[in-house]
């Protein structure tokens, strides 16, 4: 039974484009059916997490991602008596919006973008499902519900309006998403799911990748003692089961400190209902105290030794150049793109073609990235050593 303040399907605040409802699915999870079934996430397959698609079959991609964060998420929320398909959806579309080549292809887009508004993963993933994605017969979009669109818009809390793409502003005069309060209390599981699976996962794949070593983890002095705990009771444990082991205990501790102060949070604020989330002014999902400062260590870490590693650092530049030249290319030859995307252009904004340039790219996967630019520049990513 869910708990009197989790998101209930037949309450949804509902659809831009009001639909019947169906006898055998609530509504969150027509939306799921809807994300999961789109272009756009059919392609997260062929997008970086960290390291470049080619670059081997069990290094995690943008799709195995989202699963990862979705199957976290839906266990945060059964153990707290929330809306396990509500979350379901946000988790799984949470990164549609991203580039090719991860966080790198964002950082170039933006610099690309940076006179006409910038670019952002998150408020291109909300444009996605509310705009780009263009399949059905009576709207553009996927028509999620509110809860759904507010959980991905608000990925990171409540927005001000300079964080506001023009996109947003004009989807909320027609539809208020009530940009300026905190997000419904899966949405923010959802946010913090996504931290608990890419600091882990991160982790693992670095180290398979030998871009980090067990000595560097010492590091971390708490993820030190999950190695000695685990080489402990498995003595002759090998290096590819241990890193396992050792990030499912991780996992672990993240998924039991949020539980333990989220429920906190719930008893001290008397929460009651939604609406009392949305108006408290503060997260109501969080990590304890001194498990928020272990998640920072971990970014930290990430930075310093995966993110900025030599080997990573060369694919990065690499990735970026891509994404700028195929950017000039576009912006000095639209006859280049596809029809339909230059039919969206009108002659004489310059902000808008800038924008549709932007969205083409982005919704690219890595290996059609490569394929463009090889096809006008001759790039042999073959040679990149990662």
């Amino acid at each position: 039974m869910l708990a009197p303040y989790a998101c209930i399907p037949e309450n949804s605040k509902g659809r831009l484009y009001p639909e019947k409802q169906t006898p055998y699915r609530n509504e969150f999870e027509r939306d799921r059916d809807r994300i999961i079934h789109s272009n756009s996430f059919k392609r997260l397959q062929y997008k970086t997490q960290v390291f470049v698609n080619h670059e081997g079959d069990h290094y995690r991609n943008r799709l195995t991602h989202s699963m990862e964060v979705s199957s976290i998420a839906r266990s945060l929320c059964k153990a707290l008596n929330l809306s396990d398909d509500l979350v379901e959806g946000v988790a799984l579309a949470h990164d549609l919006g991203h580039s090719p080549f991860g966080h790198a292809g964002e950082e170039a887009l933006n610099e690309c973008m940076k006179d006409f508004g910038g670019f952002s993963h998150n408020a291109h993933s909300f444009k996605i499902l509310t705009f780009l994605e263009q399949k059905y017969a009576a709207y553009d979009g996927l028509n999620l519900t509110w809860e759904v669109l507010e959980g991905i818009v608000k990925h990171n809390g409540p927005l001000e309006k300079k964080e506001l793409s023009d996109h947003i502003i004009e989807y909320d005069k027609e539809h208020s998403l009530d940009l300026e309060k905190y997000s419904s209390a899966e949405a923010q599981i959802a946010s913090l799911a996504d931290d608990i699976a890419y600091i882990a996962h991160d982790l693992e794949d670095s180290i398979r990748a030998e871009i980090i070593t067990y000595k560097d983890l010492a590091e971390l002095e708490f993820v030190d003692r999950y190695i000695r705990e685990v080489k402990k009771q498995f003595k002759d444990i090998s290096d590819k089961r241990l890193i396992y082991e050792v990030c499912r205990k991780l996992i672990h501790h993240l998924i039991e400190s949020l539980l333990f102060q989220t429920r906190k949070n719930i008893t001290k604020h008397k929460i009651k209902t939604e609406t009392d989330i949305r108006n408290l002014g503060c997260g109501l999902v969080e990590f304890t105290e001194n498990t928020a400062k272990e998640v920072q260590d971990i970014k930290g870490f990430l930075f310093r030794k995966v993110y900025k590693h030599h080997r990573v650092a060369s694919v990065t530049l690499q990735s970026q150049n891509v994404v700028r030249d195929l950017f000039k290319l576009y912006v000095e030859n639209i006859e280049l793109l596809p029809f339909s995307w230059r039919e969206m252009i009108e002659e004489g904004n310059e902000k808008l073609k800038m924008s549709v340039i932007a969205d083409y790219i982005a919704g690219m996967t890595d290996r059609f990235a490569i394929k463009q630019y090889q096809s006008f520049y001759n790039l042999n990513f073959a040679n990149t050593d990662l």
